[in-house]
Order: C-alpha cells, then sequence, then structure tokens
C-alpha cells in the first residue's frame, strides 16, 4: 500500500501552504514518521484549525474529530499502516486520520463527491479499510482481520513473524456499549496474537452518554485511588531496570496490581472478563505519552485495551462546553461582538435553512404528550437529532434515552406496549436497521403496538451511502398488520402521529426525511389519516370520471416534488398526484380504478424501488387480478448513492423536478422529455388552476 495523493491537483493546496505548512507538505504516514515528537503538537494545531475553517463552512462531524487529533497522531506515527491494520469504530472520528493519509487536497469539497467523504471510504484511500457509519461494528470486523491475517501467515508474531500485520481498533463516543462490540470484545479475548482496542473516552456519545456501562467509567475516572495507585508504581519502576511503561500500568506494581487490577473498583477488572490486558486511562492529548504507550502496546503478544482520556471539542471552548449541538452541526460562524473569529467568550451562529421535520416532531411529541398520558418516547443516543431532546426535558419519567443501544431500545418500547403504555421509538431510518430482528420477534409476532418515527428517511446528503435510510419499507412491510406512513408537510406529520397514536393492531411507523417541511399546502386543511386511503393533491383530477394522461402515487415528500412538476406540464400533460400515505396498506380502491379506466400509473418514492412503496402497489394490482403493464415505478436505484448534498443526490437519482419531467412523460407514454417549446407554450395558454 502507498501513501495517497494529497490531491492538490486543482485544489487550493499549495495557497494553503502558508496558513497551513506542515500539514500542507504532509503526503502520507511516511512523512508523519520523519517529523521529530516536538514538532507534532503544532501538526495537531494545524489540524483542528484545518477542521474547523472547513466544518464552520460546509457542515460535518466537528467535535468528535477535534478531540482525536492528538490520537491519530500518535497511531499513525507509530504503526505503519500501510502494512497494519487500523479499524474505526463510529467513522465520524475519521477526519484527523483521513489528513494524515495524504487527503489534506480534498479536505475542501468535505461531503461532497468531489471530496472528502465523512467517514471512512475506501473507495477514497487504501487507508479506509471499511465504510462504516454505524457504531459498534469495529471489534469484530477487527477481530475477523486479525484471523484472517493470521490464517494468511501474515499476522504480527514476535518470535516467528516479527515484521506482521498487526491490528488496531478505536472505539470511541459510547459505542463500546453497544451490543455488538460486547459480541466483538467477547471474540477478541480468545484470540492468541497481538491485537489493540484503543478506547477512545470522551464521556461523550452523541449527546450525553447512558446506561449503568457510562457511570461506570465515570466513576473509574474520577477515582483518585487509581491516580494514587499510578503514581506509586511510577515511582516503584525507577528502580526496576528495564521497567517499561506498560509495566508500570499493568505489572510492575507486584501484589498491589495485581489486587487493584482484577477487582471491579477499576475497569480493568470489567475488559479483563473478556480476557483483554487493559491499560489507562491515559492522557489522550498528550503526544509523547500516547506514542510511549502505544510503541509497546505495538509488540503486546495478547489482546489489549488502551483507554484513552481525551476530550470532545478539544481546542475550541463553544465546542467543548455544547458538545451535543457540536458534534454534527451544520455551517456555523463564530464571532465576538467586534466580529472577529474567536476561541473563547464568543457567539455561535448556525445557519439554517427552515423548520425541518425533525424540529417539527419533537413540538408534536410534546403536544401528543401532553394530551396523552400514556404517550411514552425513546431514542437511542440522538435526542437531538430525533427531535426527542424536548420531550426528555418536559417528560423525563415518559422519555428515555438508551444510548446507541437501537436493539435494547426496540425491545424496551416492546416491554412498555406490554405493560399498557402507547411507546414512540424515535430513530434514524438507516439505524432501525439495527432492531430489525426485534421488530419481528418482541414486537410484530407479539401483536405488540410499537410506534416508530424514522428520521433520516431517503437521502441524507453529506452523511451518504452510510447513512441513507433506503430500506425502511422493505423491512417493514413483511411485517403483519404493520401500517407504514409518510407525511408531505408538518400537518401531516401531526395527523401522522395521531393516527399512529390510536393504532393499536400493531407495528406502525412514519417515515420522513433529512430535510425543511414544505408550506405548499399548509394553508389547505389536512384531513385526518385514514387506514390504507390516498389524498389527492390535484382536486380537478380526483372524480372516478375524470380524464388524465398520468396519475402519480407519491410515498411522502417527493409528493410535493410531483405537483411541481405537473404544473410546469399544465397544459402538456394532464396529471393527478396523490399523497399515497400508506405504503402499507396501499390505497387498493384507487389503484383499481385508476388501472380499471386504462390510466398510466407513476409511483414515486425516496426509498428503493426493491421492495418499496412502488413494488406493493403493483402487488397490490397483482392480487387484484389487474393488468399492471402501465404501472411505472421510480425510486432510488439498486446502486450506492455517495456523499453529496441532498439536492445534488435527488438530482442524480431523478427525484427533482426536472428529473420526474421525464419520468412522467416516459409514464405517460410520450417522449423522454417535452420541449421547451412545449412547456413555454402550454404556460401561456394555462387555465386558471381550480
Amino acid at each position: 500500500m502507498s501513501d495517497t495523493r494529497n490531491a492538490a491537483g486543482s485544489n487550493p493546496v499549495a495557497s494553503n501552504a502558508s496558513a497551513f505548512p506542515l500539514l500542507s507538505a504532509l503526503q502520507g504516514p511516511a512523512d508523519l514518521r520523519k517529523m521529530p515528537v516536538d514538532q507534532l503538537p503544532a501538526l495537531a494545531a494545524e489540524i483542528r484549525r484545518a477542521i474547523y475553517d472547513q466544518v464552520s463552512k460546509v457542515g460535518g462531524h466537528l467535535a468528535p474529530n477535534l478531540g482525536v487529533v492528538e490520537l491519530s497522531i500518535a497511531l499513525h506515527y507509530v504503526f505503519d499502516f500501510a502494512h497494519d491494520r487500523l479499524l474505526f469504530d463510529v467513522g465520524h472520528q475519521c477526519y484527523p486520520h483521513k489528513l494524515l493519509t495524504g487527503r489534506f487536497g480534498l479536505l475542501e469539497n468535505l461531503r461532497t463527491r468531489q471530496g472528502m467523504a465523512g467517514f471512512p471510504e475506501p473507495a477514497e484511500s487504501p487507508y479506509d479499510l471499511f465504510r462504516v457509519g454505524h457504531a459498534g461494528t469495529a471489534i469484530s470486523t477487527a477481530v475477523g482481520m486479525a484471523r484472517g491475517d493470521s490464517l494468511n501467515k501474515e499476522g504480527f508474531d514476535p518470535a516467528a513473524k516479527a515484521d506482521g500485520r498487526r491490528v488496531v481498533t478505536v472505539i470511541g463516543d459510547a459505542s463500546i456499549a453497544n451490543g455488538v462490540a460486547m459480541e466483538g470484545l467477547n471474540g477478541a479475548g480468545v484470540l492468541k496474537r497481538q491485537f489493540l482496542v484503543v478506547l477512545n473516552d470522551n464521556g461523550m456519545s452523541i449527546s450525553k452518554p447512558q446506561g449503568a456501562l457510562a457511570t461506570y467509567f465515570d466513576r473509574f475516572r474520577l477515582s483518585q485511588s487509581y491516580g494514587q495507585f499510578k503514581k506509586q508504581a511510577k515511582e516503584a519502576l525507577k528502580k526496576v531496570p528495564g521497567g517499561s511503561v506498560l509495566k508500570e500500568a499493568y505489572h510492575a506494581a507486584g501484589e498491589a496490581a495485581k489486587s487493584w487490577f482484577h477487582t471491579d473498583k477499576i475497569e480493568g477488572g470489567w475488559f479483563e472478563h473478556f480476557g483483554l490486558v487493559t491499560v489507562g486511562p491515559i492522557d489522550g492529548h498528550d503526544i509523547p505519552t500516547l506514542i510511549e504507550f502505544l510503541r509497546e502496546a505495538r509488540d503486546f503478544d495478547k489482546p489489549m485495551v488502551l483507554h484513552v482520556k481525551t476530550v470532545k471539542g478539544k481546542g475550541y471552548e463553544f465546542a467543548e462546553k455544547d458538545t451535543t449541538r457540536f458534534h454534527s452541526p451544520a455551517a456555523f460562524t463564530v464571532t465576538n461582538p467586534d466580529g472577529e473569529m474567536v476561541k473563547e467568550g464568543c457567539r455561535v451562529e448556525i445557519k439554517s435553512e427552515g423548520r425541518s421535520f425533525t424540529a417539527a416532531i419533537g413540538d408534536i411529541m410534546l403536544e401528543t404528550m401532553d394530551k396523552d398520558l400514556r404517550v411514552v418516547c425513546a431514542t437511542a443516543a440522538m435526542p437531538d437529532g430525533t427531535g426527542i431532546a424536548k420531550p426528555l426535558a418536559k417528560f423525563p419519567d415518559r422519555s428515555f434515552d438508551t444510548g446507541i443501544c437501537e436493539s435494547h431500545a426496540m425491545d424496551m418500547m416492546a416491554g412498555l406496549a406490554k405493560t399498557g403504555w402507547k411507546p414512540f421509538f424515535a430513530v434514524y431510518s438507516t439505524f432501525l436497521q439495527r432492531a430489525f430482528d426485534q421488530a419481528f420477534q418482541e414486537v410484530s409476532l407479539q401483536g405488540l403496538a410499537v410506534r416508530l418515527l424514522l428520521d433520516r428517511a431517503g437521502l441524507v446528503g453529506g452523511d451518504g451511502a452510510v447513512h441513507h435510510g433506503f430500506c425502511d419499507i422493505a423491512l417493514l412491510r413483511t411485517l403483519p398488520n404493520a401500517a407504514l406512513l409518510a407525511p408531505i408537510d408538518e400537518p401531516s406529520l401531526k395527523a401522522s402521529i395521531e393516527f399512529m397514536r390510536n393504532y393499536d393492531v400493531g407495528l406502525s411507523a412514519v417515515r420522513y426525511p433529512r430535510d425543511v417541511v414544505s408550506g405548499r399546502f399548509a394553508s389547505e386543511p389536512c384531513p385526518a389519516f385514514e387506514l390504507g386511503k390516498a389524498r389527492c393533491l390535484t382536486p380537478e383530477f380526483a372524480s372516478d370520471d375524470a380524464e388524465m394522461d398520468v396519475a402519480i402515487l407519491a410515498f411522502g415528500t417527493p409528493a410535493i416534488t410531483a405537483v411541481e412538476a405537473a404544473e410546469k406540464l399544465h397544459g402538456v400533460v394532464r396529471i393527478g398526484v396523490w399523497d399515497a400515505r400508506f405504503a402499507k396498506p396501499v390505497d387498493t380502491a384507487l389503484i383499481a380504478s385508476l388501472v380499471r379506466r386504462g390510466i398510466p400509473i407513476l409511483t414515486l418514492e425516496d426509498h428503493s424501488v426493491i421492495g418499496g412503496f412502488g413494488s406493493a402497489v403493483v402487488e397490490a394490482a397483482a392480487e387484484m387480478g389487474l393488468e399492471n403493464a402501465k404501472i411505472t415505478r421510480h425510486g432510488l436505484p439498486d446502486a450506492w448513492i455517495l456523499q453529496d448534498s441532498r439536492a445534488k443526490q435527488l438530482a442524480e437519482v431523478e427525484l427533482d423536478v426536472p428529473g420526474l419531467i421525464r419520468w412522467i412523460s416516459k409514464a405517460a407514454g410520450g417522449p423522454t422529455e417535452p420541449s421547451g417549446e412545449q412547456i413555454r407554450a402550454a404556460r401561456a395558454s394555462r387555465a386558471p388552476r381550480r
């Protein structure tokens, strides 16, 4: 493996040389290892500033990356990850790693197709081994690579293969409490070779960490007795020839050390139940100390946990004090009253494009919980990201944050439903996948009414393929008695929650995008949701005898785009648009009416076309014995959509207005796209809409 390019090309790396002289000259880790240790803090400062500068312009993960700068430098300084293995857990902590592996030139276009992905991306660099955006996975994949390298006779062995591959995994942001991480530790403990787990402990998850394990680490970090033990061990080692830092931390204090490290008073005893030697905590911002410990850990021939204590948001006071807000902010400005960019005593303004579905759901849940005292809600480490921060603050007895434990949260919701409560679980669509087994076994199979609020459904923009919510319909549609809903705006989101509150037959779910709510139909009355009934958005085509060239059945916010496309084609193509509202059950009466009248149907969804809403429409027609040759499905293609703005991603998959115009024309049996002359003529002669 060779170092990746610095991507200087058209990017302004050269112009940044004066502002970032060390970073801009760094072509990869080989250059890093040539630098004297006393120069590394200056490099850390440049990396921290570069990340801050870019994230403040375009948004991205700020606080997590600011906290791992020194740790990333030390790892690449000690290990050669062109040969050794480095796997990240919670991939949003990878920005410093990327800058150290020759990608400074890609930073300017962070989270776009032309620049640096916000998560590890193997297509971008051989230093990124997995695309990863879900927590808890890296220890297990690292165990697999360690076993694979050993089977290939390539694994590090101090006696037999001193030049073999080492394996390191970095886990942080409280994902160590995730169930998959526990399974990974269980597998790591039986390895008979070098295996290093670096526990980046910043005292935070995406928000404040939850659960007994988080409390346990808090107690451990504050243990004065342990600090005294370390001090005594260090003094003792001065008298021991050849005493090492690992001996200091684990072996050299004789029976006292053994006693301490095998009790439940400190973390070492906990991890050693899994069979992993435990060292730390050490200061994750002290580069010389990190290097010293990592050099010895590099040649340790047993599985080990190195506990590193870091500060999330390190270096910027506003980020350190409000790590939740600055975990993954939109673009922002930081000014003092005089308008100068500063680190302290500053005012921070995060750019906003409008009211989001996430903000709307927070207010709707407050109103719902005020009205119905049997309603409870939960989130899995994403209170701000899902809007549940407001209920958590107002209804602490009926609102829960489980930490990064989606499977546990789903089962907990099942337990609450079983005891007579009305649970709502707010979770990103992409993270719902981690709890599907529980949705199947403990919820649907039991006939329990658990209600899912699926945020970030569809395309999510800069987070890219690791976070797209493109398969929730396909998964949940398989569950008997499930009701699957989607709103088009805030009034219909509120109506969907009211429907779900009273839906007691089984699981229900409402999906909505990472986007602002449209005001297109806000002034019109929003009818209540009726199970399996669509809403016509073009009243002139609502009657059963209305003539039209194509009928659009759109699930969720693509209905708004469809109305906009239909308005542009008014006078060229007669288009009826329906807000489908339900992907299960679909509106069979509407489908039957349209098919029997010979009207072409175009289904739209911000979801995979495989197994999604369109598939449900085709299947419904087939079950009624109706011809489905005139049903055209359009949604997300069978391909990975990489990072970029959500608007560009929608254009890429032709779910924007120009793209829908082409699909409407295709479904109507006309040309691929009406000519500009046709559209202009139609606009000129357009009659007022009723």
